[in-house]
Parts: structure tokens; C-alpha cells; sequence
């Protein structure tokens, strides 16, 4: 088995947070059960997906608000936030406070765009400034100008009884160099590395003019990206699969896992929709055989950092099979160690 180019220096997982609308608190609170349990098998980061309107995480700076008080070690992450649905001044406050609050644990991850069914949303999410809002990288830009402690107005200064600052607070040492992108396109990967983001490449990117190959073109989106951001070589990278290792999963585990993934796979024989995106195939198997495909895979060699994506739809008991066998062979397998 090909050993990667870099070793593997960083494991993470992503999970949507899927809940019953009759009973939300019982999901919100098994996605705290599952980054709790991730600290305790050693990963190094968890990530949690917006998901608006619809029954999963709305609001993950609030959940891991609350993860942050569960846990001491692991690291806490959003991927992505999606700032057509965010006032940059208010996700800084808040993104500085989670900061605080988790001891610099926190590394928010946001992209850019209208949201999701825009016309269907527009008059609940902007009925006055719908049709002149900014969805583009400027949105960004002003977040990450109020995270990184620049002026967010020229008055400070005393005022009766009240102190008002010029800035964002409370201000979050190191938390504007734990910004990441979720970049899916050269064009996009170039900007993110060019404002020193670090970059989030998931299992979706954009076929480009030279290569239909998921792998080929993820990696030439990684080797731009560093190409464009002032630490070169050294700049920040996490890939994320869709990956489930079956070594002890039960019989029927093994099967609706195999299931899901034989569902999943026609949408990655080809580019999908106008926007000619390509899916990476979900990787089923044991550590050693998902191991061999990772270690052969273009992209892959090129990274240190993982954040493994959990399947959608599937059960606790699941999530905890996967994030088990992750942390104690798949891991281990890549050359990983687990932290604490």
C-alpha cells in the first residue's frame, strides 16, 4: 500500500445533526453525545452543517456553544456556514463569544452565495434589501475584517454610564487565523488562499476545462490554493470524505451501508448539472481496504488534516460503530494518533 505524501497529522469528523420534528431535542442532544464521544476516542476536531429550514442544525454556533462546555480538548468547527443567511457583524460577535467560551477552540467555516431557494425565502430572510444584498466574497471579507479586530465603526468612547468599543467584542485572540473556506472551484480556492483562509475541500467540487477526475481536480484546486496563500506549502488543507470503515459493524450494518453508497455512486460516473459538479464516491469498507484507496488517492496524499463526513440518515449506534472503528483502526492505519 502507497504511503501518503504527508502523514496523516489530523482527524476530524462532520455530522449534519438530523432530528425528529416532534422531538428536537433528542437529535441536539445525540450530536453533543457524538462530539463528546469523538474527544474521548481522540479525534482532533468536529464539525457541525447548517441546515436551514429543514430538520437538522440551523444553528450550529448554539450547538457547539454547548459542545464547548462538554468538552476540553477537541477542536470545534462549522463546515459550512453559509453567509447568504448571516449579518457578518452579528456571526462575529457570536463566533468570538463560542471562542471564548471553548478556550480557542473553534474554527468557523463559511462560504458564499444566495441561499439555498433564495425566491422561495427571500421575503422571510430580506423583505426589504432582497434585491440588493451582497452574496459574493465581500460578505466574507467583512467577517473576517470584525473577527481579525479591525474598526467596525468610528465611534468608541464613553457615553453616559456605557463604554462602547470601535471593535468587535469580545475579541477572540487567534480566532481570524482559524478561518476556513469551503471552496469547491479554482477561482473560489485562489480567493480563499489569497485572504490567508484556510481551506475546507469536501466531497462536491467543479469539474474544470482539464480534468473531469474527482481526484485530479481536487488536488489541482489544493496546489492552487497554496500557490495563492502567503504560507505556501505550509497553508492549511482538510479533506472530507464521505468515508464509513465496516471492521466491526454487524451483518445488517455491513449491508445498508453497502446500500447506501450503491445509491449514492451513478451521481459520480459523471458531472452533475449545469454547475459540472463532481461527487467523490463514498469509500465502504475495512480500515485497511478504505486505507489502500485514500493512500492511492491524488488528493488525499496532498493533506495532513481529515474531516471524515458521517452518511446522512443513519443511526446513533451507528454513528458510533463508524466513529470507533475511525479513531481506533482507519485512523491508525493512515499513520494517525489520537490526541490526549
Amino acid at each position: 500500500m502507497p504511503l501518503p505524501a504527508r502523514p496523516l497529522r489530523k482527524l476530524g469528523f462532520l455530522t449534519i445533526g438530523l432530528f425528529d420534528p416532534a422531538d428536537p431535542g433528542a437529535g441536539h442532544e445525540s450530536t453533543l453525545r457524538l462530539v463528546h464521544l469523538g474527544e474521548q476516542l481522540g479525534f482532533d476536531s468536529a464539525w457541525v452543517r447548517h441546515r436551514h429550514l429543514q430538520y437538522g442544525i440551523s444553528s450550529p454556533v448554539a450547538v457547539l456553544a454547548a459542545a464547548s462546555q462538554r468538552t476540553d480538548r477537541i477542536e470545534l468547527g462549522t463546515a459550512v456556514t453559509p453567509l447568504g443567511w448571516e449579518n457578518p457583524l452579528r456571526l462575529a460577535e457570536d463566533l468570538a463569544t463560542v471562542d471564548i467560551l471553548s478556550g480557542g477552540r473553534l474554527n468557523p467555516g463559511v462560504s458564499v452565495g444566495p441561499p439555498m431557494h433564495y425566491e422561495r425565502v427571500r421575503a422571510a430572510l430580506y423583505p426589504d434589501t432582497g434585491d440588493v444584498e451582497d452574496f459574493g466574497y465581500e460578505r466574507v471579507r467583512r467577517l473576517l475584517s470584525l473577527v481579525r479586530g479591525e474598526p467596525a465603526t468610528a465611534f468608541s468612547g464613553t457615553e453616559g454610564f456605557e463604554v462602547f468599543s470601535d471593535r468587535v467584542q469580545p475579541q477572540a485572540p487567534g480566532l481570524g487565523e482559524r478561518m476556513w473556506y469551503g471552496g469547491g472551484s479554482l477561482r473560489s480556492v485562489r480567493w480563499a488562499g489569497e485572504q490567508r483562509m484556510n481551506l475546507l475541500t469536501s466531497s462536491v467540487v467543479k469539474a474544470e476545462e482539464s480534468s473531469t477526475d474527482f481526484a485530479e481536480v481536487q488536488l489541482a484546486h489544493i496546489r492552487a490554493f497554496r500557490a495563492h496563500h502567503p504560507d505556501g506549502d505550509r497553508a492549511r488543507v482538510s479533506q472530507g470524505l464521505v468515508v464509513i470503515p465496516t471492521d466491526s459493524a454487524s451483518a445488517d450494518q455491513r449491508e445498508r451501508y453497502r446500500r447506501y453508497a450503491q445509491q449514492r455512486l451513478a451521481r459520480t460516473a459523471a458531472p452533475q448539472g449545469p454547475a459540472r459538479l463532481l461527487f467523490a464516491p463514498d469509500l465502504v469498507g475495512t480500515s485497511a481496504e478504505i486505507a489502500e484507496r485514500l493512500s492511492a488517492h491524488a488528493a488525499f496524499r496532498e493533506v495532513d488534516e481529515v474531516a471524515f463526513a458521517l452518511p446522512f440518515t443513519f443511526d446513533y449506534d451507528d454513528y458510533v460503530q463508524i466513529l470507533t472503528d475511525v479513531a481506533t483502526r482507519l485512523g491508525p492505519a493512515l499513520g494517525w494518533s489520537p490526541a490526549g
